[in-house]
Order: C-alpha cells, then structure tokens, then sequence
C-alpha cells in the first residue's frame, strides 16, 4: 500500500488514507471512523490494523471520499517519534566529503571516518514537511544544500533486533530530502556537535507516500534520482550503501525503536557542497527526489 497523511483542501480536515488508481482514498471517512485518523495509531496497531487499512481501500469504488492531487494538501506520512540520520553510509559520499575545499571543512578529518559500526545523529520530527511543501531559507545561512536518502520506518516496537530479524520490523520505505545548512552545520562539526545546521523548520521533506514493503521486490536496490529545477544532480541506488537496511535497523535497536520511527540510508554524492564552484539554493528552486517504488518528493524554495 502507499499510505499516506492529507489535509482535504476543501474541508481543511486532516485524515490517513491510501493512494490507488491516481486518487487518494480517505480512509477514516470509508471505514465509518473504524480507522483511526492518525498514522502512527494506525501503526501501532500491527498487521491487523494494516490489514483493516487494506481491507477498506479495497473495497472502494473510487467515486465515493476519493480526491485528486489537486485536492489534498499532502502531509508528512507518518510522523516520527524520532528521525535516526545515518552519517556517511555511501562510500562515495564520504569519498565525495573529503575534496571539500571549503575552509571551515578542511579539519574535520573525514578520511579518518570508521565503519566499525553505523554513526549518525538525531534530527528533530517537528522539521518534517509533506511533498509540495515550500520551505523558507533560514535566516542565519547562506549555504541551503539537498541530500537525497531512503527512509526506514519502523512499524513494532523493538529493541536488540538481529540483523536476520530486522526487516520484520521495518513497516515500509519513504523518501527523506535532507536539506542541509551547511556553514552551520561546518560550524557545529567543528565543536562535535550537530543539531541546526540539519533541523531547522523544514528540513525534512518526507513523503509523499509510506510505502508498505509488500510493493517492493528488493529494498536494498531502488534507484535513487534528485533533481534541482530539472537538472539531475544525485544520481544512485540504495546498493550503494556501506551499511544495508536490515543492518542500519539492527546497528540503531540498540536503543528501543518504535512504530513510526525513522532510519535514514544516508545520502549518495552529488550535493552542491561537493561542487568545484558551489551555488546555493536560493528562493524560487524546486528538489525532486525520485526513488524507485517509493514516487516523488517535491519541495520548494522560498
């Protein structure tokens, strides 16, 4: 199923349902309220309420609590409890980080960079915006940067989980736009830490579907396509990763995840950072993320 989160334009309510056939079911609405009209509630239910979710839309005619695109707002699918950003997991991104000339990245010794073990950082879910969002560049940078990844969205709780258990945890995939501000993210590099520079308010475009794994044949080889206002810029797949998603899932239950939980992939190389003479997203761009199976990510500049 893509499943997905909507604001009915006309109405302004806010409801769950599923896409099919080019049109978004409302859920919610068909079930009679038997759904609930949140995804992470929907989550938390398991494979019953999944199955009811999948039930419903398949009985639909589509003539009846069915919209276009043109009439729903798209939202974030499902809003995570927390967003695990893997570092790095792209060889050639890391590759890619190394050439960086930029002052204030020279120090941080990327070559230096281990694969003992997955690392990453928290991003804050409140960042998180639907596809067709537009974003405001921060006030306090100057460098906005795209990173196309991969979203793991956890669907049990779990913890401990090994590497052959893990994809029985994972509910589904969605694409994850990592929009960076990068002189402060360099900043906050420079003193160990990282937090503004990858979590100001829509920074995380996710969306614009939850796709239930069912519908992929293999997560770990989906082609992973961005675009800036039409020129293709990343181009890649998630076979590319140092770390593959079973083992991402498996690496971070060390700490307890829980439905709605997401685990980025990392991004492949191609960002603006990356260029020999970088130009900065500026008001007007528009990022397409494509990623195969999972639909397209589309968010503005302003």
């Amino acid at each position: 199923m893509k499943l997905a989160t909507f604001k009915i334009r006309e109405s302004g309510r806010e409801t769950i349902g599923v896409f099919q056939n080019g049109s978004y079911l409302d859920i919610v609405a068909l079930s009679g309220g038997a759904v609930p009209a949140s995804m992470p509630e929907v989550l938390r239910g398991g494979a019953g309420a999944l199955q009811q979710v999948a039930d419903v839309a398949a009985a639909a005619d589509g003539s009846e609590h069915a919209y276009t695109e043109d009439e729903v707002e798209l939202q974030v699918p499902v809003r995570p409890g927390k967003i695990i950003h893997t570092s790095c997991n792209f060889d050639a991104h890391l590759d890619e980080l190394t050439t960086w000339k930029a002052p204030e990245w020279q120090e941080h010794g990327w070559g230096d960079f281990h694969f003992e073990h997955p690392t990453g950082f928290l991003e804050a879910p409140s960042c998180g915006v639907g596809s067709g969002a537009t974003i405001e560049i921060p006030r306090f940078t100057k460098q906005l940067d795209y990173e196309i990844e991969v979203a793991i969205v956890i669907g049990t709780t779990c913890k401990n989980v090994t590497v052959e258990e893990a994809m029985d945890k994972v509910v589904g995939l969605m694409i994850f736009n990592d929009v960076s501000a990068r002189d402060i993210q360099a900043r906050e590099h420079a003193n160990n830490v990282i937090l503004l520079g990858k979590s100001f308010d829509g920074s995380c475009p996710l969306g614009p579907w939850l796709v239930t794994l069912d519908e992929l044949d293999d997560p770990n080889d989906l082609e992973m396509k961005m675009y800036l206002n039409g020129e293709l810029r990343q181009d890649s797949s998630t076979k590319n990763t140092h770390y593959n998603i079973a083992e991402l899932v498996s690496w971070w239950s060390h700490m307890t995840l829980e439905p709605g939980d997401v685990i980025t992939t990392g991004s492949p190389p191609g960002v603006i950072s990356g260029m020999k003479d970088p130009q900065w997203m500026k008001s007007g761009d528009v990022m397409e993320c494509r990623v195969q199976g999972l639909g397209n990510l589309v968010t503005r500049v302003a």
